[in-house]
């Protein structure tokens, strides 16, 4: 019998993971590796755990992940944003409780564009008045 997956793909900033859900006994593993081994702060494993905390599944599920660009920060929220959205295809009772809690948002921050005439987004050349 073919084990049943539940997929979900989340994003920030400039990272895109894709998350893969199984039954199981609640391990994560990250592009391969142990999620201890991947994260160095335990804030940003707090980060990834937070869907799986609020819905009461932290043993119930085995998460594979794939997650590419950006930085370990963005990396993080990337994966507890597809890791709420799988949680929806598993089961769609945990909406509520994922949506008042704001997982299931895109975070909308981006990197603002340099323009020109400045020498950073906003940075301008220093004034002089001579």
């Amino acid at each position: 019998m073919a084990s049943v997956k539940f997929y979900g793909t989340g994003r920030r900033k400039k990272s895109i993971a894709r998350v893969y859900m199984t039954p199981g006994t609640g391990k994560i593993t990250i592009n391969k590796r142990d999620i201890d081994d991947y994260l160095g702060l335990e804030t940003l494993k707090l980060i990834v755990r937070q869907p799986l905390v609020a819905t009461d599944t932290t043993d119930k599920f085995d998460i594979m992940v794939n997650v590419h660009g950006g930085g370990t920060t963005g990396q993080a929220g990337a994966i507890r944003h597809g890791i709420s959205r799988a949680l929806l295809k598993a089961d769609i009772d945990y909406r509520p409780v994922l949506k008042k809690a704001g997982y299931l948002t895109r975070d909308p921050r981006m990197k603002e564009r340099k323009k020109y005439g400045l020498k950073a987004a906003r940075r301008a050349p220093q004034f002089s008045k001579r």
